[in-house]
C-alpha cells in the first residue's frame, strides 16, 4: 500500500503542482478529520487557517497549533493526523523532491512541523 498522502487520502490532499523538484499540495479537512498513515518528505508547510492538530508517528503523540501563515519547515517522516480543534485544517505542503546532500534532516524533529524555516 502507497504511504503517499495522495493516495492514501485522496478527499483530504490535492496535487496543485508538480515538477521534477517539487511538489504542491492542498490539505482541507474538518474537525474531528483524520489522516491514514502516510509520508511526506522535506517539506515547507504554509497554515492557511489557524488550527490545532495532534501529529503520531512511532509510538510518540504531539499537539500542535499551526497558525494561518506561519511557515513551518517539515523533516522527512511518516504521520498520522487528527484534527482535535474546533475549525476547519486547511494549509500548503510543498514538498522537496531532492533530499538533503548529506541525507540527513535539516532540524532533526522526529514528530510534527518544526518552527525553524530550515
Amino acid at each position: 500500500m502507497s504511504s503517499d498522502p495522495v493516495v492514501t487520502d485522496p478527499d483530504l490532499y490535492t496535487v496543485l503542482f508538480e515538477n521534477e523538484r517539487v511538489r504542491v499540495l492542498e490539505y482541507k479537512d474538518r474537525p474531528g478529520g483524520r489522516t491514514h498513515v502516510h509520508w511526506h518528505p522535506d517539506s515547507v508547510l504554509i497554515p492557511l487557517a489557524d488550527f490545532t492538530r495532534r501529529i503520531s508517528a512511532g509510538g510518540r503523540e504531539v499537539e500542535v497549533l499551526l497558525q494561518a501563515g506561519q511557515v513551518r519547515w517539515l523533516d522527512a517522516q511518516e504521520h498520522q493526523g487528527l484534527n482535535i480543534g474546533d475549525t476547519d485544517s486547511r494549509a500548503i505542503f510543498v514538498e522537496l523532491k531532492e533530499p538533503a546532500q548529506d541525507g540527513r534532516s535539516v532540524t532533526g524533529a522526529v514528530v510534527g512541523p518544526s518552527g525553524r524555516a530550515g
